[in-house]
């Protein structure tokens, strides 16, 4: 499997950078899940257990809850997993709803299956909770060291997992407390693509670029659906407390 070069220069510092790092690897349930169902997944916790396999805790969401089944038979049914135990939803109260419809899993597997173990073995520490969309991982991290140094890792680690790595994302230690959610995070996989393609396309500028029919036809859904997907993400950034 080829490797992809990053995406974005980093700056690197003798304190350490931060920075957001998009993953495919192979044989991993997660990836394969997220690609399959239209639904993503956050990565909380995972520790080994007494067997030596990996435990891991994860919320999965969605628009609706048929996805969410989709997913959990997907996951369950997967080759790549031992066992997985469904919790139901998770509670707002400790986290923020990334989706219309969520479920907690605890999900058993193999280590050899995770990219963590090789990113903390070069010293990328998990940064806060992980991401799973459409078949990529979001890994926030940090790591100390310059720029040459940074990049030397993640090749080591590209050619140990057979792993496609980029960075989307760059930041200096001070650049903002690690605990702060992208609020795009609250989206779920549609709303962040329609809200993403209406940004790239100007829909919001004025006067705009593209009308609402034609940002419809390039996102490949009704005008109705597509504004139902921008009404929703609008609502969750610019009301995060209240979405």
């Amino acid at each position: 499997m080829s490797s992809t070069s990053p995406t974005t220069t980093t700056t690197g510092s003798p304190d350490g950078t931060r920075l957001t790092l998009e993953i495919w690897h192979p044989d991993c349930w997660g990836l394969q899940a997220t690609e399959a169902v239209d639904a993503g997944l956050l990565v909380h916790t995972v520790h080994r257990t007494v067997e030596d396999a990996v435990k891991g805790h994860f919320t999965v969401y969605a628009d609706t809850t048929n996805q969410l089944d989709e997913f959990v038979a997907f996951a369950d049914e997967s080759p790549l997993t031992h066992s997985t135990v469904e919790l139901g939803q998770r509670p707002t109260s400790t986290a923020p709803n990334p989706g219309n419809a969520t479920r907690e899993l605890f999900v058993e597997y193999e280590p050899e299956h995770s990219i963590s173990d090789a990113l903390v073995s070069h010293g990328f520490i998990h940064d806060a909770s992980v991401r799973v969309e459409g078949g990529v991982e979001h890994w926030p991290v940090f790591v100390a060291g310059g720029r040459d140094e940074i990049r030397n890792r993640l090749e080591s680690i590209r050619t140990e997992t057979d792993a496609e790595i980029s960075i989307s994302r760059v930041a200096t230690p001070d650049g903002g407390p690690s605990e702060t959610a992208d609020r795009t995070d609250r989206l779920t996989p549609r709303q962040r693509e329609a809200f993403e393609l209406a940004c790239e396309q100007n829909y919001y500028a004025w006067p705009r670029e593209i009308s609402t029919r034609e940002l419809a036809d390039e996102l490949g859904v009704s005008k109705t659906t597509l504004l139902e997907h921008l009404r929703k993400a609008e609502a969750k950034l610019l009301n995060p407390d209240d979405a």
